[in-house]
């Protein structure tokens, strides 16, 4: 293990550090990587990000690579076949939602010409820049993820809860969260 410091979520697993310091935070554009990271947030919920984290690849592969025109088209027999896949989370209800955030996103990204513009400009356009010195200072929930849940549910996603929202607005850079010790922040502030 390298001597740098990190956020203290974490912690020392290599497959979380790696996530940590390649992918958390860096502000996100391509729709489909936004597509996915909605989708693997809302299979999380009430798991751990670790365990969503290993079967990540099992997602992409199980789920067309995160193509949301195909997911949109998926029928009661890919259903069922999802739900045999141990390489995800068999939720009968979280796989329903990713179909039905599937033709969610396709129109929002019709509306707004991609899905990125949607998002982005809940935060102004710009990642909102967070000055934490601990982990216990971080909000699981703010106005901006609150206003984005509220937003989303309305044009049908599902397990869009605004704490979910919080976590993937985080995790694709729209939120700077890395602590102020953290080596990753001069990089992104």
């Amino acid at each position: 293990m390298d001597e740098k410091r990190r956020c203290a979520w974490c912690g020392e697993d290599p497959l979380y550090v790696a996530y940590h310091d390649e992918e958390w935070g860096e502000p996100v554009h391509d729709d489909c990587r936004l597509f996915e990271m909605l989708i693997l947030e809302g299979a999380q919920a009430g798991l751990s990000w670790l365990t969503i984290l290993k079967k990540r690849e099992h997602y992409r592969r199980a789920f067309d690579g995160f193509d949301a025109r195909k997911i949109a088209k998926y029928d009661s027999r890919r259903v069922a076949r999802l739900l045999k896949n141990e390489g995800i989370v068999r939720n009968r209800l979280k796989i329903a939602a990713t179909i039905q955030n599937a033709k969610s996103f396709l129109q929002t990204q019709k509306e707004y010409g991609s899905f990125s513009n949607y998002l982005w400009q809940f935060v102004g356009g710009k990642p909102v820049v967070n000055r934490w010195k601990t982990l216990r200072q971080m909000p699981s929930k703010t106005p901006a993820s609150d206003a984005l849940s509220k937003d989303l549910q309305k044009r049908g996603f599902k397990f869009v809860g605004s704490t979910i929202c919080y976590a993937f607005m985080q995790a694709v850079g729209m939120v700077n969260d890395h602590t102020l010790e953290c080596w990753k922040r001069p990089n992104l502030s």
